[in-house]
Protein backbone atom coordinates (compact mmCIF):
# COMPACT_ATOMS: atom_id res chain seq x y z
CA UNK A 1 0.00 0.00 0.00
CA UNK A 2 2.99 2.20 0.49
CA UNK A 3 4.65 1.93 -2.45
CA UNK A 4 1.41 2.09 -4.01
CA UNK A 5 0.40 5.59 -2.67
CA UNK A 6 4.03 6.74 -3.25
CA UNK A 7 3.58 6.38 -6.73
CA UNK A 8 0.20 7.78 -7.29
CA UNK A 9 1.74 11.09 -5.03
CA UNK A 10 4.82 11.08 -7.02
CA UNK A 11 3.17 11.12 -10.52
CA UNK A 12 0.36 13.73 -9.44
CA UNK A 13 2.67 15.92 -7.80
CA UNK A 14 5.04 15.66 -11.34
CA UNK A 15 1.92 16.14 -13.53
CA UNK A 16 1.22 19.26 -11.27
CA UNK A 17 4.15 20.66 -11.27
CA UNK A 18 3.85 20.52 -14.84
CA UNK A 19 0.75 21.66 -15.20
CA UNK A 20 1.89 24.91 -13.10
CA UNK A 21 5.17 25.52 -14.81
CA UNK A 22 2.45 25.56 -18.19
CA UNK A 23 0.28 27.94 -16.82
CA UNK A 24 2.73 30.74 -15.47
CA UNK A 25 4.27 30.70 -19.44
CA UNK A 26 1.18 30.58 -21.09
CA UNK A 27 0.23 33.63 -19.00
CA UNK A 28 3.59 35.55 -19.53
CA UNK A 29 3.44 34.83 -23.03
CA UNK A 30 2.46 37.49 -25.22
CA UNK A 31 -1.15 37.75 -27.06
CA UNK A 32 -1.22 37.58 -30.85
CA UNK A 33 -4.35 39.35 -30.39
CA UNK A 34 -2.76 42.28 -28.58
CA UNK A 35 -0.26 42.68 -31.53
CA UNK A 36 -2.45 42.19 -33.87
CA UNK A 37 -4.80 45.58 -32.32
CA UNK A 38 -1.64 47.06 -32.21
CA UNK A 39 -1.02 46.92 -36.05
CA UNK A 40 -4.92 47.72 -36.50
CA UNK A 41 -4.49 51.08 -34.77
CA UNK A 42 -1.30 52.16 -36.27
CA UNK A 43 -1.93 51.47 -39.93
CA UNK A 44 -4.32 54.25 -41.32
CA UNK A 45 -8.46 54.65 -41.58
CA UNK A 46 -10.02 53.67 -44.59
CA UNK A 47 -12.94 56.66 -45.11
CA UNK A 48 -16.16 55.14 -44.32
CA UNK A 49 -18.09 54.29 -47.51
CA UNK A 50 -21.25 56.55 -47.99
CA UNK A 51 -24.55 55.08 -47.26
CA UNK A 52 -26.74 54.31 -50.74
CA UNK A 53 -30.18 56.31 -50.73
CA UNK A 54 -32.20 53.72 -52.67
CA UNK A 55 -31.10 50.24 -50.92
CA UNK A 56 -32.23 47.28 -52.47
CA UNK A 57 -34.40 45.11 -50.50
CA UNK A 58 -33.67 41.56 -51.68
CA UNK A 59 -30.10 42.40 -50.87
CA UNK A 60 -30.60 43.33 -47.12
CA UNK A 61 -32.75 40.40 -46.72
CA UNK A 62 -30.22 38.22 -48.10
CA UNK A 63 -27.66 40.16 -45.96
CA UNK A 64 -29.72 40.02 -42.74
CA UNK A 65 -29.74 36.02 -42.97
CA UNK A 66 -26.13 35.07 -42.35
CA UNK A 67 -26.36 37.59 -39.48
CA UNK A 68 -29.20 35.55 -37.80
CA UNK A 69 -27.96 32.63 -38.43
CA UNK A 70 -24.42 33.11 -37.12
CA UNK A 71 -26.23 34.53 -34.19
CA UNK A 72 -27.70 31.64 -33.29
CA UNK A 73 -24.73 29.58 -34.12
CA UNK A 74 -22.87 31.45 -31.31
CA UNK A 75 -25.72 30.96 -28.52
CA UNK A 76 -25.46 27.07 -29.15
CA UNK A 77 -23.03 25.30 -26.56
CA UNK A 78 -19.52 24.40 -28.21
CA UNK A 79 -20.57 20.39 -26.80
CA UNK A 80 -23.76 18.69 -26.53
CA UNK A 81 -22.41 17.29 -23.38
CA UNK A 82 -22.71 20.87 -21.43
CA UNK A 83 -26.39 20.85 -22.10
CA UNK A 84 -26.68 17.63 -19.57
CA UNK A 85 -24.27 19.41 -17.03
CA UNK A 86 -21.41 17.02 -17.78
CA UNK A 87 -18.22 16.92 -19.37
CA UNK A 88 -16.78 14.46 -22.53
CA UNK A 89 -12.91 15.84 -21.04
CA UNK A 90 -10.04 13.18 -20.74
CA UNK A 91 -6.89 14.59 -18.61
CA UNK A 92 -3.53 14.34 -20.51
CA UNK A 93 -6.15 13.27 -23.39
CA UNK A 94 -6.78 9.85 -21.37
CA UNK A 95 -8.38 9.75 -17.70
CA UNK A 96 -11.59 10.68 -17.78
CA UNK A 97 -12.39 13.40 -16.45
CA UNK A 98 -16.64 13.98 -17.12
CA UNK A 99 -17.51 15.56 -13.74
CA UNK A 100 -15.34 18.71 -14.16
CA UNK A 101 -16.64 21.64 -16.06
CA UNK A 102 -14.82 24.65 -17.00
CA UNK A 103 -16.59 28.04 -17.29
CA UNK A 104 -19.71 26.54 -16.38
CA UNK A 105 -21.65 28.93 -14.34
CA UNK A 106 -25.52 28.07 -13.43
CA UNK A 107 -26.39 24.79 -14.59
CA UNK A 108 -29.26 22.68 -13.62
CA UNK A 109 -28.36 20.22 -10.95
CA UNK A 110 -27.71 16.42 -12.08
CA UNK A 111 -30.62 13.83 -11.32
CA UNK A 112 -29.81 10.86 -9.22
CA UNK A 113 -30.16 8.81 -12.60
CA UNK A 114 -27.65 11.28 -14.30
CA UNK A 115 -25.17 10.68 -11.34
CA UNK A 116 -24.84 6.95 -11.29
CA UNK A 117 -24.43 7.19 -14.92
CA UNK A 118 -21.58 8.92 -15.54
CA UNK A 119 -19.50 7.10 -12.93
CA UNK A 120 -20.56 4.04 -14.45
CA UNK A 121 -18.75 5.42 -17.63
CA UNK A 122 -16.14 6.64 -15.78
CA UNK A 123 -15.38 3.43 -13.41
CA UNK A 124 -15.26 1.23 -16.00
CA UNK A 125 -13.93 3.22 -18.73
CA UNK A 126 -11.08 1.45 -21.09
CA UNK A 127 -8.44 3.12 -19.42
CA UNK A 128 -8.79 2.27 -15.88
CA UNK A 129 -8.35 -1.45 -16.21
CA UNK A 130 -5.03 -0.72 -17.40
CA UNK A 131 -4.26 1.84 -14.35
CA UNK A 132 -5.34 -1.02 -11.81
CA UNK A 133 -3.45 -3.65 -13.78
CA UNK A 134 -0.59 -1.60 -13.09
CA UNK A 135 -1.57 -1.16 -9.58
CA UNK A 136 -1.65 -4.37 -8.96
CA UNK A 137 1.67 -5.15 -10.28
CA UNK A 138 2.92 -2.98 -7.67
CA UNK A 139 1.12 -4.53 -4.77
CA UNK A 140 2.95 -7.77 -6.18
CA UNK A 141 5.61 -6.87 -6.31
CA UNK A 142 6.37 -5.57 -2.63
CA UNK A 143 3.59 -7.99 -1.63
CA UNK A 144 1.45 -5.64 0.05
CA UNK A 145 -1.59 -8.12 2.09
CA UNK A 146 0.50 -11.07 2.09
CA UNK A 147 -3.00 -12.89 2.66
CA UNK A 148 -3.49 -12.74 -1.18
CA UNK A 149 -0.12 -15.13 -1.86
CA UNK A 150 1.67 -14.96 -4.85
CA UNK A 151 1.59 -16.04 -8.15
CA UNK A 152 -1.15 -15.58 -11.15
CA UNK A 153 -3.59 -16.74 -8.25
CA UNK A 154 -2.62 -13.83 -5.68
CA UNK A 155 -2.44 -11.39 -8.65
CA UNK A 156 -5.49 -11.47 -9.68
CA UNK A 157 -7.05 -11.32 -6.12
CA UNK A 158 -4.71 -8.34 -5.99
CA UNK A 159 -6.52 -6.52 -9.65
CA UNK A 160 -9.67 -7.41 -7.89
CA UNK A 161 -9.11 -5.71 -5.20
CA UNK A 162 -8.01 -2.54 -6.73
CA UNK A 163 -10.81 -2.38 -9.22
CA UNK A 164 -12.89 -2.43 -6.59
CA UNK A 165 -11.52 -0.23 -3.62
CA UNK A 166 -11.60 2.46 -6.63
CA UNK A 167 -14.81 1.71 -8.09
CA UNK A 168 -16.98 1.52 -4.57
CA UNK A 169 -15.12 4.58 -3.78
CA UNK A 170 -16.05 6.55 -6.79
CA UNK A 171 -19.90 5.03 -6.43
CA UNK A 172 -19.87 6.23 -2.65
CA UNK A 173 -18.27 9.53 -3.22
CA UNK A 174 -20.12 10.57 -6.50
CA UNK A 175 -23.34 8.87 -6.92
CA UNK A 176 -24.96 7.17 -3.52
CA UNK A 177 -23.76 10.15 -0.92
CA UNK A 178 -24.57 13.08 -3.85
CA UNK A 179 -27.70 11.47 -4.68
CA UNK A 180 -28.58 10.32 -0.49
CA UNK A 181 -27.83 14.09 0.51
CA UNK A 182 -28.49 16.01 -2.73
CA UNK A 183 -25.15 17.45 -3.17
CA UNK A 184 -23.17 18.06 -6.55
CA UNK A 185 -20.42 15.56 -7.28
CA UNK A 186 -18.98 17.66 -10.23
CA UNK A 187 -15.90 19.92 -9.92
CA UNK A 188 -16.37 23.43 -11.37
CA UNK A 189 -12.87 25.02 -12.48
CA UNK A 190 -12.30 28.33 -11.15
CA UNK A 191 -10.24 29.34 -14.26
CA UNK A 192 -9.34 32.49 -13.29
CA UNK A 193 -7.06 34.27 -10.14
CA UNK A 194 -3.68 33.58 -9.21
CA UNK A 195 -2.14 30.36 -9.17
CA UNK A 196 -1.95 30.22 -5.22
CA UNK A 197 -5.67 31.17 -5.46
CA UNK A 198 -6.61 28.69 -7.56
CA UNK A 199 -4.58 26.45 -5.99
CA UNK A 200 -6.34 26.85 -3.13
CA UNK A 201 -9.83 26.54 -4.23
CA UNK A 202 -8.99 23.19 -5.68
CA UNK A 203 -7.99 21.63 -2.38
CA UNK A 204 -10.93 22.75 -0.26
CA UNK A 205 -13.17 21.71 -2.71
CA UNK A 206 -13.33 18.16 -0.89
CA UNK A 207 -14.35 19.94 1.92
CA UNK A 208 -16.39 22.21 0.57
CA UNK A 209 -18.90 21.62 -2.66
CA UNK A 210 -22.21 22.17 -4.22
CA UNK A 211 -25.72 21.40 -3.19
CA UNK A 212 -28.01 20.80 -6.05
CA UNK A 213 -29.40 24.05 -5.49
CA UNK A 214 -26.00 25.42 -5.78
CA UNK A 215 -25.83 26.50 -2.08
CA UNK A 216 -22.35 25.69 -0.54
CA UNK A 217 -22.18 23.23 1.74
CA UNK A 218 -19.45 20.40 3.74
CA UNK A 219 -18.38 18.04 1.32
CA UNK A 220 -20.11 15.01 3.18
CA UNK A 221 -19.97 12.99 0.09
CA UNK A 222 -16.03 13.01 -0.08
CA UNK A 223 -15.03 12.37 3.50
CA UNK A 224 -17.82 10.30 4.55
CA UNK A 225 -18.52 8.96 1.52
CA UNK A 226 -15.02 7.87 1.42
CA UNK A 227 -14.60 6.24 5.03
CA UNK A 228 -17.63 4.20 4.19
CA UNK A 229 -16.05 3.14 0.99
CA UNK A 230 -12.82 2.41 2.72
CA UNK A 231 -14.79 0.61 5.59
CA UNK A 232 -16.52 -1.78 3.06
CA UNK A 233 -13.66 -2.43 0.82
CA UNK A 234 -11.35 -3.44 3.88
CA UNK A 235 -13.97 -5.56 6.08
CA UNK A 236 -15.83 -7.47 2.50
CA UNK A 237 -13.16 -9.07 1.05
CA UNK A 238 -9.23 -7.74 2.25
CA UNK A 239 -7.73 -10.30 3.69
CA UNK A 240 -8.57 -11.90 6.97
CA UNK A 241 -5.55 -13.53 9.48
CA UNK A 242 -4.67 -17.07 8.69
CA UNK A 243 -1.96 -19.63 9.41
CA UNK A 244 -0.11 -20.74 6.25
CA UNK A 245 2.27 -23.74 6.28
CA UNK A 246 6.05 -23.24 5.92
CA UNK A 247 8.86 -25.07 4.83
CA UNK A 248 9.27 -26.62 8.34
CA UNK A 249 6.56 -29.84 8.74
CA UNK A 250 4.70 -28.86 11.57
CA UNK A 251 5.21 -25.17 12.08
CA UNK A 252 2.72 -22.87 10.67
CA UNK A 253 3.21 -18.99 10.13
CA UNK A 254 0.47 -16.45 11.28
CA UNK A 255 -0.42 -13.91 8.67
CA UNK A 256 -1.76 -10.54 10.36
CA UNK A 257 -5.58 -9.97 9.15
CA UNK A 258 -5.66 -6.48 7.01
CA UNK A 259 -9.40 -6.29 8.77
CA UNK A 260 -8.05 -3.48 11.03
CA UNK A 261 -9.22 -0.05 11.65
CA UNK A 262 -5.73 1.18 11.42
CA UNK A 263 -5.86 0.09 7.97
CA UNK A 264 -9.32 1.20 7.08
CA UNK A 265 -8.20 4.67 8.60
CA UNK A 266 -4.96 4.39 6.14
CA UNK A 267 -6.51 3.34 2.95
CA UNK A 268 -9.18 6.29 3.64
CA UNK A 269 -6.36 8.56 4.28
CA UNK A 270 -4.37 7.92 1.70
CA UNK A 271 -7.13 7.79 -1.05
CA UNK A 272 -8.34 11.55 -0.01
CA UNK A 273 -5.30 12.75 -0.38
CA UNK A 274 -4.91 11.01 -3.76
CA UNK A 275 -8.38 12.50 -4.77
CA UNK A 276 -6.91 16.14 -3.37
CA UNK A 277 -4.49 16.15 -5.96
CA UNK A 278 -6.31 15.19 -8.76
CA UNK A 279 -8.29 18.00 -8.13
CA UNK A 280 -5.83 20.40 -8.31
CA UNK A 281 -4.72 18.83 -11.87
CA UNK A 282 -8.38 19.10 -12.60
CA UNK A 283 -8.37 22.80 -12.16
CA UNK A 284 -4.81 23.62 -13.90
CA UNK A 285 -5.43 21.19 -17.13
CA UNK A 286 -7.47 23.07 -18.93
CA UNK A 287 -4.85 26.01 -19.26
CA UNK A 288 -2.49 23.08 -20.42
CA UNK A 289 -4.35 21.44 -23.18
CA UNK A 290 -5.10 24.86 -24.48
CA UNK A 291 -1.31 25.76 -24.82
CA UNK A 292 -0.99 22.32 -26.28
CA UNK A 293 -3.02 22.50 -28.49
CA UNK A 294 -1.89 26.20 -29.77
CA UNK A 295 1.60 24.81 -30.04
CA UNK A 296 0.43 21.63 -32.33
CA UNK A 297 -1.33 24.28 -34.44
CA UNK A 298 1.31 27.01 -34.85
CA UNK A 299 2.61 27.19 -38.29
CA UNK A 300 6.10 26.48 -39.28
CA UNK A 301 6.80 24.11 -36.36
CA UNK A 302 7.83 20.02 -37.41
CA UNK A 303 8.03 17.69 -35.47
CA UNK A 304 9.53 15.26 -37.66
CA UNK A 305 13.56 14.99 -37.49
CA UNK A 306 14.89 16.53 -41.09
CA UNK A 307 17.88 14.00 -41.10
CA UNK A 308 15.52 11.38 -41.96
Amino acid sequence: MSIQFAIKLAASFALASALTLGSFAQQTAPSPDSSAQTQAQDSPKEPAPEPNPNPDPAKSIQTAAPAENAAKDAAKPADESSQKGTSKDRLFFALPNFLTLENAGNVPPLSSGQKFHIVFRSSFDYVQFGWYAFLAGISQAENSEPGYGQGWEGYGKRYGAAMADGTIENFMTSAVLPSMLHQDPRFFQLGTGSFGHRAFYAVTRNLVTRSDSGKSQFNYSEVVGGALAATISTYAYHPAGKYVTTTTPGVLHYIPSDRTISNTAKVWGAQYCYDTLTVVIKEFWPDIRRKMKHTKSEPGISLENPAH
